[in-house]
């Protein structure tokens, strides 16, 4: 068991296909009883990084431990209590949900039969246990996945693209199950390109661009770090967006619904108030804003590719 706090470190992770770096020396930490989202656009080596987690592919170099158990050479002691959907879940399609589980449970510790009916309730799937797999839709077997992952009642949860064929409505009932197994006091690491959901979702996160982490920490912090935006509404905003994009302190000035969008240095919001009052505006709306963390993203790896 991890005894600093963490449950996955890596230091210097690197995985190499020929010529093509998939994953770029990544130094990971995800804390105890935390949803931690691993977040990146498709091709960011999210997945490759996780087949090394769970030592379905080696690493070229660096060091990895789960659970505080370093992998390869304890996988199996590190695995008894992590469970993992990597890529699209498979199951035989001519077993219900319920025999697919059974099938799995077999392979592991008595209690692992006994846990397969809490399983299909925590995932909504009780109703729908007894009919084929093959009739299950994508989203049904994405649940399924995560019933399956519960078998091992696991300390440590890694879910690879779980929404993936989510309605709406499956994933707000997705994000409130997360919150639970993390109130239980388990620990989830979720990889996903969905930045916004995963704001919704996670605790912490850890940004990924072209293999390499670029941003680590608590989400609150890492939006904290982007620009500071206002959103500015007046009596007349054509001649208002005018007078802030002439401004020496506005980076930009760009019309959305319900006013104007402002990046600016903070210390000059006072000045801009002051502006648009003297030029005879009438202003309606002057709200600070928190930068999300897709804005947050976009930033960084748009720094990353000037930076070529």
């Amino acid at each position: 068991m991890s005894t600093n706090g963490f449950v996955v470190e890596t230091s210097g992770l690197t995985k190499r296909f020929g010529e093509r770096t998939a994953v770029a020396n990544v130094d990971l930490r995800v804390p105890r009883g935390a949803a931690f989202g691993y977040l990146g656009p498709n091709g960011a080596g999210k997945t490759t990084l996780i087949r090394m987690l769970l030592g379905l592919t080696s690493a070229t170099s660096g060091t990895m431990r789960l659970l505080g158990r370093p992998v390869p050479k304890e996988r199996a002691e590190a695995l008894a209590r992590v469970g993992a959907i990597v890529e699209e879940p498979r199951f035989h399609g001519h077993l219900t949900g319920r025999e697919n589980l059974t099938v799995v449970a077999a392979a592991r510790e008595r209690e692992a039969h006994v846990r397969i009916d809490d399983a299909l309730a925590r995932v909504g799937l009780a109703e729908r246990a007894d009919e084929r797999v093959k009739r299950y839709s994508l989203g049904m077997r994405q649940r399924l996945g995560v019933a399956r992952s519960l078998l091992a009642d696991p300390e440590l949860l890694i879910l690879d693209e779980p929404t993936n064929g989510l309605d709406p409505a499956g994933i707000h009932e997705f994000r409130d199950m997360i919150r639970g197994f993390v109130a239980e006091g388990r620990t989830v690491l979720l990889s996903s390109h969905l930045l916004d959901e995963v704001e919704k979702i996670c605790d912490e996160v850890a940004i990924v661009d072209r293999g390499a982490i670029v941003a680590q920490g608590p989400i609150a912090e890492l939006a904290a770090g982007g620009r500071q935006t206002i959103l500015v509404a007046t009596s007349d905003d054509e001649q208002a967006l005018a007078l802030l994009a002439d401004h020496r302190a506005v980076e930009s000035a760009a019309m959305e619904p319900g006013g104007i969008r402002v990046a600016l240095d903070p210390l000059a919001a006072d000045d801009l108030s002051r502006r648009l009052v003297l030029a005879g505006l009438a202003i309606r709306r002057f709200e600070p804003s928190r930068a999300s963390l897709e804005q947050r993203f976009l930033e960084i790896t748009s720094r990353l590719e000037d930076a070529e």
